[in-house]
């Protein structure tokens, strides 16, 4: 469900909805807020009429605005760690597991609600909880990666985690210019260049056990 779905689901003021659902409707209206103006314009009254809540509403379930965008910041984390994660485990063939981990980047930035801004382009990154939560999610998909590498090359855990920070970088970095610029070039075009960039690396490293 999108953030404008999520608020879409408490229309008209007033309207009661289960405790769950007013949470993800508040979250979706938070995110469409703080992605348009950042988190230092943003105020809870502009959340809260964003939603079509009173702001006591609001505070029931978020008592400020911190913990608010710390919860967003949360459900985007897990999201991108959890497509990284079904990207590497989607194929056993190297070349396509590299393609789909470099498209599980883009399709996140791509996607409508510009949650992407929330974990890579923050204007809260001097908040310590902040920074935590962006530094351990950039860990958790290096690490993911990681795993795959030394399993298939048998380089060491400092050696395959130091490829994996550089391909998950180069994914999500590649993947914000191509948004940013209006590339012409479709996406699945540009996955399949960052992809041939990186796997003429990655494929210098030999299959584990191989005798080639």
């Amino acid at each position: 469900m999108t953030a404008t779905e999520q608020t879409e689901a408490a229309r008209p003021r007033g309207t009661r909805l289960p405790r769950r659902a007013r949470r993800n409707q508040l979250l979706g209206a938070a995110q469409e807020v703080f992605v348009a103006q950042g988190y230092h314009s943003a105020a809870m009254d502009d959340i809260a009429e964003r939603a079509g809540v009173s702001k006591p509403v609001l505070y029931q379930h978020f008592p400020g605005k911190l913990e608010l965008y710390l919860a967003l910041l949360d459900q985007h984390c897990d999201s991108l760690l959890q497509a990284v994660r079904t990207a590497l485990a989607s194929t056993t063939d190297n070349k396509l597991r590299v393609a789909a981990t470099m498209d599980a980047y883009f399709a996140y930035v791509q996607d409508e609600g510009g949650a992407f801004r929330l974990v890579f382009e923050s204007d809260l990154t001097n908040e310590p909880a902040v920074r935590e939560r962006v530094d351990r999610v950039s860990l958790q998909c290096a690490e993911a990666i990681s795993e795959v590498i030394a399993e298939d090359t048998g380089l060491s855990k400092d050696e395959s985690m130091l490829l994996a920070v550089g391909l998950g970088g180069v994914s999500q970095v590649v993947a914000r210019y191509w948004l940013s610029s209006g590339s012409t070039i479709p996406r699945d075009t540009a996955v399949q260049l960052l992809t041939s960039l990186a796997w003429r690396g990655i494929a210098g490293f030999p299959l584990h056990g191989s005798e080639h």
